[in-house]
């Protein structure tokens, strides 16, 4: 039975040079059976795979707290840079922890902590600045976790840390000044120097977290690109995953949410917006990538440095250059069940036929990719329909003093018409080129 080629994703990229076949029509050559001769010619590995053109980096900006947008200062299609401001939310209930954070701190400047009821008084004082710092590295942690720019969700996160470290330790020293004038060895001078200086840092910290709070209600660009008013996509649309090259879920922004059938995604200006809702989002496009979903079959050829071509659905006839910057060692579970990896390419900019520009494509768009993955330059070469499986083994039936003979060659490069035959024929060896499966071991043949 005639060999098919080794894979249904392995084409033939460039012509192999072959001699004349003999004709089909000999009539000393059974029907349907042809004889040619092993020719010269290059030989090329492609490995086809379907996959989408990726961003280099995309981010969300959401609302950090509950209020209403109050300024919107880009538009969709706008570029912007890193850092740049891009709207403002207006929220009531960080201004008024940031009130009460500066009146907190200014009452704590008026002096020593008023104490009453002896040593009881000192503990009950200790408590509270204690339950108060907590409340106040917890509401920080809650604002800082809904901010959806993940630099700034970072360092905000690590200033509450910084500042409860700072706490625990001028805590720590209250309660031992406090233990020590509970049991006398200790004056009350201390106990109060100790717990106003608790009380200070702690005022301080709540004002210094509820302001960087505040300041977090101005919306900065997180990366450079192009600006789509509200979330990523609806619901029923593919992830802002799947369309980021190398994205990490939890440098993403909040989840999408999908508008309302015949609603706009974009928040106007003046509407209410709860912390994490989607204001904007900001796609770097700068350097486009395409992902490829490569059959466990294939990966192994595939090399970091390899060129391939891509054509795009929404362009036809254009082709992009491509090259393999990194294959995946987790493998992906395909809608067929099939195993594949994940090969991610940089992409250039494509052509048509005719030499002329290419549209840039867009992030998520279907792909096609075909990587050369081996190429054998004046190499021996058959037909793919030549060779024939064995025994397990790859042979050709060779045309020797006129009678077929069955010969095991070790194969190369293949392609879907023609591969590469390292050993068991030379250029110009006598095989049948088709038919082979109607042949047989002594059969006569021209």
């Amino acid at each position: 039975m005639s060999r098919s080629p080794r894979r249904a994703t392995v084409l033939l990229l460039a012509c192999v040079l072959l001699p004349p076949l003999t004709a089909a029509s000999c009539s000393d050559e059974p029907s349907g059976v042809t004889v040619g001769s092993a020719g010269r010619g290059t030989v090329a590995e492609i490995v086809e795979a379907s996959g989408a053109v990726t961003a280099r980096a995309a981010a969300t900006v959401g609302s950090p707290a509950d209020g209403t947008l109050a300024a919107l200062r880009v538009e969709s299609g706008d570029r912007v840079r890193k850092g740049q401001v891009v709207a403002v939310v207006d929220s009531p209930a960080a201004e008024q922890r940031l009130d009460a954070a500066t009146e907190a701190l200014d009452a704590t400047s008026g002096g020593s902590v008023p104490t009453g009821g002896g040593t009881a008084g000192f503990t009950a004082v200790r408590h509270r600045t204690d339950a108060d710092a907590t409340e106040a590295f917890t509401t920080a942690r809650e604002t800082a976790g809904k901010i959806t720019d993940e630099t700034l969700r970072k360092a905000l996160l690590a200033q509450v840390t910084a500042a409860q470290k700072q706490y625990d330790a001028v805590s720590s020293a209250a309660a031992a000044a406090v233990d020590s004038l509970q049991r006398g060895v200790a004056g009350v001078s201390q106990a109060v120097n100790a717990l106003t200086a608790a009380q200070r840092v702690q005022a301080q910290q709540a004002y210094d977290l509820a302001a960087a709070g505040v300041d977090a209600l101005t919306l900065r660009a997180p990366v450079s690109g192009v600006v789509q008013l509200g979330g990523t996509a609806s619901a029923s649309a593919p992830s802002l995953t799947d369309l980021i090259d190398n994205a990490d879920p939890s440098a993403l922004a909040a989840p999408a949410q999908g508008p309302l059938p015949g609603v706009d995604a974009a928040v106007p200006v003046g509407a209410a917006v709860s912390a994490g809702t989607p204001i904007l989002t900001v796609v770097d496009t700068g350097a486009l990538g395409v992902t490829a979903e490569v059959d466990e079959t294939d990966v192994l050829l595939v090399k970091p440095g390899g060129t391939g071509t891509v054509e795009l659905d929404a362009a036809t006839g254009a082709t992009y250059p491509a090259k393999v910057r990194a294959a995946d060692l987790l493998p992906t579970t395909s809608a067929r069940g099939g195993v594949s990896y994940r090969v991610r390419l940089s992409l250039g900019k494509g052509t048509y036929a005719d030499g002329s520009a290419a549209p840039t494509p867009r992030p998520g768009m279907s792909a096609i990719v075909r990587l050369r993955v081996r190429q054998a330059v004046d190499a021996v070469t058959v037909p793919a329909g030549a060779v024939v499986t064995s025994d397990g083994r790859d042979t050709v039936w060779a045309v020797r003093n006129g009678k077929a003979q069955r010969v095991a060659v070790t194969l190369g490069v293949q392609g879907e018409d023609a591969v590469q035959v390292v050993s068991g024929l030379t250029a110009g060896d006598r095989v049948v080129v088709a038919g082979a499966d109607q042949v047989s071991a002594g059969q006569d043949l021209p």
